[in-house]
This record gives structure tokens, sequence and C-alpha cells, in this order.
């Protein structure tokens, strides 16, 4: 789970460069399973939480020279803070 940090007027230019980051490349990578991108309703915040094989995947993206670029472009936009976490549960809908 990524969240970037940002003055709400460069969420939108945030949002739109992760998309294409994982358009074009993140979601091409070996080991990338699927990625939901968020951003807060008050402007300040873009977070992606990504599910991977494993962490030698994601790390093996980063890697990756392809998506650098805009990367690179976000980090002038915003400030980064990149966390890996494990699955303990999941909460499916209460049934009756």
């Amino acid at each position: 789970m990524n969240v970037f940090t940002v003055e709400p007027a460069n969420q939108q230019r945030v949002v739109d460069l992760i998309v294409r980051a994982t358009d074009e490349f993140v979601s091409k990578a070996p080991g990338f399973i699927s990625s939901t991108l968020h951003r807060s309703f008050d402007g300040t915040k873009v977070a992606m939480y990504a599910q991977w094989e494993s962490a030698e995947h994601y790390e093996a993206m980063g890697r990756d020279p392809g998506p650098l670029p805009l990367f690179g472009e976000v980090l002038t936009l915003a400030k980064f803070e990149p966390g890996m976490y494990e699955i303990v549960r999941t909460f499916p809908p209460a049934t009756e």
C-alpha cells in the first residue's frame, strides 16, 4: 500500500501519472495481480493498494526503467510513503 501526500492542486495530476504508469507498465509486470487507486476527498492524499504474487515481484517492477519518468514526476508533486503489508484477514459481507 503506497500513500502519496499532495497539495490539493496536484492531486489529479498525481492520479493521472499513476494511472498511466499502471496501465502502461505496472499491470504488465510479472507477478502483478491487481491494484486499486484511491484519492482522498480533501485532496491531500492518493493511495494505491496493489497485490503482487511476492515481494520479489514488486521489487523487480521497481527496477523496471519504463515507469521511472512517470514515478519521478509523481515524486516532484507528492511525498511518498511506501509500505508492504501481509493480509491478515479478508472480511466478506455479513450474511444473516
